[in-house]
């Protein structure tokens, strides 16, 4: 494989389908040799050019998108939630194959090994699915809700006890025998919005996942931002209250502990004790029970304030709303930006939108997704 070969290949496989003149742009190669590559790639089967809709031009050649074929390989995004596991199957030019999603029973912080053995089984089946096998893979983004440092470590072990003295990454390579990129889910929910979702074309995005806990992913200029350790954007430990509750990260008074998906549950089943997990809450919610819409309500005004001070640093142009929580937008939208308008400077939060994430549930897999074909690939 020449060097040409491989710099328009690695460019497709992060850009996705491209003009000619958006791979000159990344690989900062001529056009004659973009063309020749591409030609290249063709003739292997590893690429196909689709003309685009030349009406409105006024003569000259039909501008044409490149893209990676499905020989070129696969990559693969698994979410291990705290009560889930999610995985989703896309080839090198980014056409998303298959999902898979699972419940689970127990919560996925205290059983790492059985969760990890049945996110293997469910890449196998999805794999399957769609008649390829592990060979095919070029990598594996791996979301965990926990902090993870940029040595692959759980950045917090007290947020994720049971997972403390392993690498998710050498855990999930051990079953697999596939190249692992890990990181924290709100991180990969930010790219996915970013890609494929909300966020696309945003400058500068923060992903707030709302769910069983709080965490923000933050993208700038199309990059992942996670700081100097890798543990950027654990917005559910700022905290509210310096004299509140002791939080399971040694603080007092995070937002996690009283506007968390946890703590709402845990409020909420005061009035029904028989609320099982986020999805239940948010479904009394919106069917117009008065307690439970309080409950959102009042965490979306904490939670804005806890983002005010992000606003103000970053300056962002939009905030998305995902998780569980996240999808009850109706009740949440209005509070947030409440909060958030009270505490940030003006300016900024005059020029921040917030909104609802485009992919749900799906956001962290498939971010997942993003992050295997940013990888680097193999020799």
């Amino acid at each position: 494989m020449t060097g040409n070969f491989r710099r328009v290949a690695e460019a497709l496989r992060v850009l996705g389908p491209s003009t000619r003149s958006d791979l000159m742009g990344a690989t900062r190669l001529s056009r004659p040799t973009i063309s020749t590559t591409v030609a290249e790639l063709a003739t292997a089967g590893l690429a196909f050019e689709r003309v685009l809709n030349s009406s409105g031009r006024s003569g000259g050649r039909p501008a044409a998108l490149v893209g990676l074929t499905r020989s070129a390989g696969l990559a693969v995004g698994v979410d291990v939630g705290r009560r889930h596991v999610r995985v989703a199957v896309a080839d090198l030019g980014h056409e998303i194959l298959t999902e898979d999603a699972v419940r689970l029973v127990e919560d996925a912080d205290d059983t790492p090994g059985p969760v990890l053995d049945l996110a293997t089984a469910m890449v196998d089946r999805a794999l399957d699915h769609v008649g390829a096998c592990r060979t095919d893979v070029v990598a594996v983004g791996l979301g965990i809700p926990a902090p993870i440092t940029r040595q692959g470590r759980i950045g917090a072990p007290q947020l994720l006890p049971g997972w403390a003295d392993l690498s998710p990454a050498d855990e999930l390579e051990h079953r697999l025998a596939l190249p692992i990129v890990v990181n924290n889910d709100a991180n990969l929910g930010a790219l996915g919005e970013y890609h494929w979702g909300a966020a696309r074309g945003c400058p500068a995005v923060v992903y707030v996942k709302l769910a069983t806990g709080i965490g923000a992913g933050i993208v700038l200029d199309g990059q992942l931002f996670v700081g100097s350790a890798g543990t950027a954007g654990e917005i559910g430990h700022v905290s509210i209250n310096a004299r509140g509750p002791v939080c399971r990260c040694g603080s007092r008074g995070c937002v996690e502990l009283s506007a968390g998906g946890r703590a709402l549950v845990e409020h909420a089943r005061l009035s029904y004790p028989d609320i099982a997990d986020v999805s239940d809450l948010v479904q009394l919610a919106t069917a117009g029970d008065a307690g439970c819409r309080r409950l959102l309500s009042d965490a979306a005004a904490e939670i804005g304030i806890a983002l005010s001070g992000l606003v103000n640093l970053l300056n962002p142009d939009r905030i998305v709303l995902g998780g569980e929580l996240g999808s009850a937008t109706d009740i949440l939208l209005e509070p947030l930006r409440r909060g958030l308008t009270d505490a940030a400077m003006p300016a900024a939060a005059g020029a921040v939108t917030v909104t609802r994430g485009e992919l749900g549930e799906r956001a962290v897999a498939l971010g997942g997704i993003v992050t295997a074909l940013r990888a680097t690939a193999p020799a």
